[in-house]
């Protein structure tokens, strides 16, 4: 058995030096190690059911870099990269390794080299047309805009595991919306805390970053703040404000800013989501910031905290977005939104305080924000396709987690109600190949409804998925209970059902390895739900509808 003593491994990096192939660290002391490369990348060898232990970046004798990891005790699941880029120095660096016993295998594992891809995993799971990071964890989308013709996405990120943890925010850019190119770490944790989730505006040219920082009180809990951070080269590189942080409050779960240009008031606004309300702000240089009202007392859903808002105009109507977790429609985490009229001040919903309104009504739809300065007014957004009650847990390795397709957001009305309507972006129709007879791991699937139609995708694993639109009923559900490996989470099984507010002629259904999205074709209803069969789906039979194909282009 493992000796349980613990230790504190340094390995000094000195760039002219060469790498010692092997280590040997003593029981209870410290190790060093010198390397015999000029490698970019110390990659560290991590085991996700190990404890964390605490990996500490030193450049003469001053901390840089500080994270929890779960550096590999018994066995190597896959590699996490230690770029050592940025700390290159005249110097000496070191890197310590803390609350890991000395006999762990990572210690004989670690490697370094220049390859970006080193030790990558092909996962069965791993979308072929759905943003998801290359390693590591991805939750919520963060400062998503549009500039020069090129969409940009953070998003919170673990580059150390893929596990919750060590917040970051990650950067990916599209000219497309479907293909992404990984831009690296945006946003690292600093004194003030780890970076949680946020927004980013265009100011006279340049991009700002308005961020939550979260760090732990010596009492228990975490204080959060409001910081912001500048970028001249439209969100490659930033640099955080000296002045930060520029928005604190005593409040618990005092997080997720979302700044906009009001045109009608002229000044910035600001939407901030605290405990169960939304708080609205203004400001004149989104440094000063002066309270102006708060939203939620009684209206909507309030099964659990308030997080990650949004508030834009759609025609003569003012949107308010609001995600919950938990509180959802089936449980976990979910998207709610309230529509209204907002005069730069105050945010005033139309409907009755009992009424709730979701933007998708299924399982993996979280954490929904919009791009900044969409072209041609779109209103275009992501979601975050998992729910925190099994997020940590589902069936992938090296990374963890994937963006929903992009959607373009609109207004309808039904029986005296106002709601959003949902479609996927026109830029999916680009991404249409030749028809199919059966589905394939990456495909769309349109379907001709009438009153009743099943649509049943299986494989020969006797694994399937159940859908079925009731026009008596107004209702389109999905059955994910024999869907294929369910056994992560007693949560993850269930059946999801959506009104369709009237008759729905035609769905969409989109299908990537381990999600299905599925869209009434006029936008009035959109259900997302992660799927984890053990082979694709390759049959589908439908019942009282006609259904058409299409091949997905890589």
């Amino acid at each position: 058995m493992m000796k349980r003593c613990l230790m504190t491994l340094t390995i000094v990096v000195a760039f002219t030096m060469t790498w010692a192939q092997t280590v040997t660290p003593q029981a209870c002391e410290q190790s060093i190690i010198t390397p015999k490369s000029q490698g970019r990348y110390l990659w560290l060898p991590i085991q996700e059911s190990a404890p964390e232990g605490k990996v500490q970046v030193i450049v003469n004798n001053t901390l840089k870099m500080e994270q929890n990891i779960r550096m590999a005790r018994e066995k190597v699941d896959y590699y996490v990269a230690l770029d050592l880029q940025s700390y290159k120095s005249n110097g000496t660096l070191r890197v310590c390794v803390q609350n890991v016993p000395t006999g762990s295998v990572c210690f004989k594992k670690l490697a370094q080299n220049d390859d970006v891809d080193f030790a990558l995993i092909e996962e069965k799971y791993r979308p072929l047309y759905h943003h998801a990071p290359k390693r590591g964890w991805m939750n919520d989308p963060n400062g998503m805009f549009y500039k020069d013709g090129v969409w940009n996405l953070f998003y919170q990120y673990n580059p150390y595991g893929s596990m919750w943890g060590n917040m970051h925010w990650g950067h990916s850019s599209s000219t497309d919306l479907i293909h992404w190119k990984d831009d690296g770490v945006a946003l690292a944790p600093d004194v003030w805390g780890t970076m949680f989730s946020g927004s980013c505006v265009i100011d006279k040219g340049n991009i700002v970053a308005m961020y939550t920082t979260s760090r732990p009180t010596p009492f228990g809990g975490d204080v959060q703040a409001q910081c912001i951070a500048f970028s001249k080269d439209s969100g490659k590189t930033f640099t955080k404000y000296e002045g930060n942080p520029v928005l604190t409050a005593e409040d618990k779960d005092f997080r997720d800013p979302r700044p906009f240009w009001n045109e009608d008031i002229k000044a910035w606004n600001l939407i901030l989501a605290v405990g169960q309300e939304m708080r609205i702000y203004s400001s004149p240089d989104l440094k000063d910031w002066k309270y102006e009202s708060s939203f939620g007392k009684e209206y909507g859903n309030h099964g659990g905290v308030w997080e990650c808002p949004d508030l834009f105009k759609i025609n003569d109507k003012w949107v308010l977005i609001c995600n919950i977790n938990p509180g959802g429609p089936f449980g976990g985490s979910a998207t709610q939104y309230f529509v209204g009229q907002f005069d730069g001040h105050k945010f005033t919903c139309e409907s009755k305080p009992e009424v709730t309104k979701w933007l998708d009504y299924g399982k993996d739809h979280y954490a929904t924000v919009s791009f900044y300065n969409a072209p041609d007014n779109r209103r275009t957004v992501l979601a975050w396709m998992s729910n925190w009650q099994y997020a940590n847990q589902v069936p992938t390795m090296q990374f963890r987690s994937a963006n929903s397709i992009p959607r373009d957001l609109g207004i309808f009305k039904y029986n005296g109600e106002t709601y959003v309507s949902v479609v996927p972006s026109k830029e999916m129709l680009v991404m249409r190949g030749a028809k199919a007879k059966q589905p394939t791991e990456a495909c769309e699937i349109v379907v001709d409804v009438k009153k009743h139609t099943e649509i049943i995708l299986s494989n020969t694993k006797n694994e399937q998925v159940v859908m079925y639109y009731d026009a008596a009923k107004q209702t389109f559900s999905m059955d994910r209970t024999k869907s294929g490996n369910i056994s992560f989470s007693a949560d993850f099984p269930c059946v999801t059902e959506a009104p369709t507010y009237g008759t729905v002629k035609q769905v969409r259904i989109f299908i990537d390895r381990c999600s299905i999205e599925v869209f009434d074709a006029e936008g009035k209803m959109a259900m997302t739900n992660l799927v984890f069969p053990t082979e694709p789906y390759n049959n589908i039979k439908v019942k009282d509808g006609k259904v058409t194909i299409y091949e997905i282009k890589n």
